[in-house]
């Protein structure tokens, strides 16, 4: 069965980094698109950053410049690293699974929860 399950969350303070985690189990991760997505409490989830199978890495506008999605396809795990930590980065944090890039996701995590605080 194909799981996704992220770690990496907490309290940040503003201004600090913060790296997310995500480790894949049940499916050929190298062969996969895959992103992360987040989600403010009463919000929809939103889309952050995607990245191909190949490492090639796409961003929602809102997070250029201080988001940075990866992967090592070695160990199946997916990363976020999120420079300049600011309060409005509080929310739930999920990685998916997805078909082409930018598409709807296939398969999400259970989510880990980021609060930045000033």
């Amino acid at each position: 069965q194909a799981r996704l399950v992220e770690s990496g969350g907490g309290l940040v303070q503003a201004g600090d980094s913060l790296s997310l985690s995500c480790v894949a189990s049940g499916f050929t991760f190298r062969q996969w698109n895959m992103g992360w997505y987040h989600q403010a409490p009463g919000k929809e989830r939103d889309a952050v950053a995607w990245i191909n199978a190949n490492g090639n890495a796409e961003y929602a506008d809102s997070v250029k410049g201080r988001f940075k999605i990866s992967r090592n396809n070695s160990n199946n795990t997916l990363f976020l690293h999120i420079d300049n930590m600011k309060p409005e980065d509080t929310d739930t944090y999920s990685c998916v699974q997805i078909g082409r890039m930018q598409a709807q996701p296939t398969i999400w995590g259970q989510g880990t929860q980021v609060t930045v605080y000033l």
